[in-house]
């Protein structure tokens, strides 16, 4: 526990944010301090494609004005954030994890990132992606490092907002989620991600992968975290139409309103058939402490996907997305998103009609048990982290592999639905990630649940032994 006490790249956002209106501390030194963990670590970490020192620093230094002249932005102000390397900044290159976009600079802030900076959010930098928030890195691209043991993966996509949250590299992250990009990741390194209800937030300025799945949403140490980071980006918004007009509710307020009453369904039957022995126990550990804080624990059948239905919806879309460059410019893309797009061209109009009659009917038999439960208790990921390469690999030959890693995320971009991943345990020294998931604009609950979880438990406190052991040395 040194490393919390000594180091405040290991705090809350919330007790930085404390510590920043009760005088003990400074944006500008805690910026600091961020900024010197990027440059020893992130060298090894590989989390940030771009740090914004110069800016990052006289946003700091506005922050401590404002604040010691009383005018207080809410619980961000101040605070550093970073911001997946698909979301616009403006001045900024978005490279999306493509070296075809080394020089996509951007014009303008994404709403996101324009909202991070009303709050008084401290931007660090750009964060490290897979090619396109695909499945693999593009080979030109060094791959975020798990801090937990490098040897294993860091996750899909949302990879560097995953490791430099975990690793004391930023006090919160914005991730994207179109499979499980942002649950996966957060899974992988032990820290808390929401992915929100689609449309909940603004998609202006972000790059696209599917757009009617694509989400943006927040990563940090814990759900109280993530409920300010997600208040502050959620909402309506004229530059995207798809951003729903629902009005954001005061999540971090109601953070502790607990959970007594509600019902929580949990499948264990399908969870004990698909996941390692150890996700099943943690995830009958987090039952037994949700119904400990007065829910009311439910066993449930979640209706089955089709992952080759979801494909056809997927991969289509995909396929949208790079139009502009694929595949004229496809000897410009890695391997791996190339073999994808090359893929996704066998899929015809009726292919996607039939993907979209059965993802409508998966969606009405999902809302039909929200009817009888509150939340969904389920894994992020069926299994823990695996060692760097062996997934990619597996999928050459047995394309089910990855399905079995996305069977608890996907689904539920198919149903728009949100959900939040919060660490939940170890195995073999590598965070377990438990996954509860919601009807559309349960956010407010969500986080509630699994605060009360965090309540109970420590795992969300624990860092990665290489951080704290250097940061003690030190």
């Amino acid at each position: 526990m040194a490393a919390f006490e000594t180091n405040p790249c290991y705090l809350s956002v919330g007790t930085l944010g404390r510590r920043l209106r009760d005088g003990t501390l400074t944006s500008k030194f805690i910026t600091s301090c961020f900024l010197d963990m990027i440059d020893k670590f992130d060298g090894h970490l590989h989390s940030y494609t771009q740090v914004m020192r110069e800016s990052a620093e006289d946003e700091a230094e506005r922050a401590d004005r404002e604040i010691a002249a009383g005018f207080d932005r809410g619980p961000l102000h101040g605070i550093p954030i970073a911001i997946k390397d698909l979301i616009d900044a403006k001045g900024i290159i978005t490279t999306a994890g493509m070296t075809i976009r080394g020089d996509q600079v951007a014009a303008e802030d994404s709403t996101v990132v324009r909202r991070l900076r009303a709050a008084g959010a401290v931007i660090l930098g750009k964060l490290t992606l897979t090619e396109a928030a695909s499945i693999e890195h593009h080979p030109a691209i060094a791959v975020p490092l798990n801090p937990w043991n490098a040897r294993y993966s860091s996750g899909m996509s949302s990879s560097g907002s995953g490791v430099a949250v975990a690793a004391g590299l930023c006090a919160a992250a914005l991730g994207s989620d179109t499979g499980g990009s942002i649950r996966i990741p957060s899974s992988f390194n032990g820290v808390t991600g929401v992915k929100p209800t689609w449309g909940r937030v603004s998609r202006h300025g972000v790059f696209p992968m599917v757009e009617y799945f694509d989400t943006v949403g927040p990563m940090a140490r814990s759900a109280a975290g993530a409920a300010a980071v997600l208040e502050a980006i959620a909402g309506a918004d004229p530059r995207d139409p798809t951003a729903d007009h629902a009005p954001v509710p005061r999540y971090l307020a109601a953070i502790t309103d607990g959970i007594s009453g509600i019902s929580i369904g949990v499948d264990f039957a399908r969870i004990d058939n698909d996941c390692d022995s150890a996700v099943s126990d943690a995830l009958r550990a987090v039952a037994a402490i949700l119904a400990d804080c007065g829910a009311h624990i439910h066993p449930i059948a979640l209706p089955a996907p089709d992952f080759a239905q979801f494909a056809a919806l997927s991969l289509s879309a995909l396929m949208d997305a790079h139009r502009a460059t694929y595949p004229d410019r496809s000897t410009d893309y890695g391997p791996g998103l190339r073999n994808t797009l090359e893929a996704a061209q066998r899929f015809e109009g009726r292919d996607v009609a039939a993907a979209i009659n059965f993802a409508n009917a998966w969606k009405a038999q999902l809302r039909a048990l929200f009817d009888k439960v509150d939340l969904i208790l389920a894994p992020a990921t069926p299994h823990i982290a695996p060692v760097v390469g062996v997934l990619e690999a597996a999928m050459g030959s047995d394309p089910s592999a990855l399905s079995s890693f996305l069977a608890y995320t996907m689904p539920f971009n198919v149903s728009g639905s949100p959900s939040i991943t919060f660490p939940a345990g170890f195995s073999s020294g590598l965070p377990i990630g438990a996954q509860i998931i919601g009807p559309h604009f349960s956010e407010g609950m969500l986080l509630r649940a699994a605060h009360a979880f965090q309540g109970m438990t420590d795992w969300h406190l624990h860092q990665p032994d290489f951080a704290v052991a250097t940061v003690s040395a030190g």
